[in-house]
């Protein structure tokens, strides 16, 4: 495949494309693309018709990028540019999440202080994916629901926004008591002392009590 850079100018939209893009998106893609760089060449056909890649041309004017890089598919028959033009948004929606994989990403990035909307997740969205797992947690070491809420249980805490609007993670060190892997310990501290969220070891993902 060939990746050639063509000015922004000479890439014309597909008149039948039936993705939309809010402008609150093309915002989100021009701030993606001015943090880690335009890595997702644009797909256009012989004439530069942009087949996959309009969102990111919009975010280009956006940013004032004068040529993006392309990749030409001169392969495709008309039928089959307008077949790939579907495929290539419609796929992408099929997949899904590990939600607990998630959770530690997310939260392994906020205690390295990036800026978390770069994934294009939201803060409200983060909350609740954190909060679902403090839930999970709590509910594979506490099975009963009556151990759950008995007076002097430690129980973890979920996330809350900052003043600055930021989400607020509780980071204090948990004892590693039952043979637990620390997914994410602190240089320079003991082995035995966890931080965020951690692992036993039948694969739990659990939270900070």
């Amino acid at each position: 495949m060939k990746i050639e850079y063509i000015p922004v100018r000479q890439l014309r939209p597909y008149p039948k494309n039936a993705r939309t893009h809010s402008k609150k998106q093309i915002q989100q893609i021009a701030k993606s693309i001015a943090k880690f760089g335009f890595c997702n060449p644009v797909l256009i056909d012989d004439a530069k018709q942009i087949i996959a890649g309009h969102g990111r041309v919009e975010a280009a004017k956006v940013l004032g990028i004068d040529a993006v890089p392309a990749c030409p598919l001169s392969h495709l028959s008309e039928a089959d540019k307008r077949a790939y033009i579907l495929a290539d948004n419609k796929l992408a929606e099929k997949a899904g999440w590990d939600r607990e994989l998630l959770a530690i990403e997310l939260q392994g990035l906020i205690e390295i202080d990036v800026d978390i909307e770069l994934t294009g997740f939201e803060m409200a969205e983060i909350d609740l994916i954190l909060e679902e797992a403090n839930r999970r947690s709590v509910a594979a070491r506490y099975p009963s629901p009556a151990l759950r809420g008995r007076p002097g249980q430690r129980r973890l805490r979920s996330p809350a926004r900052s003043r600055q609007g930021g989400i607020r993670v509780h980071r204090s060190a948990v004892q590693r008591r039952d043979r637990w892997e620390c997914l994410r310990p602190r240089p320079r501290s003991s082995p035995r002392i966890c931080h965020g969220l951690w692992r036993d070891e039948r694969g739990g993902i659990h939270g900070i009590p």
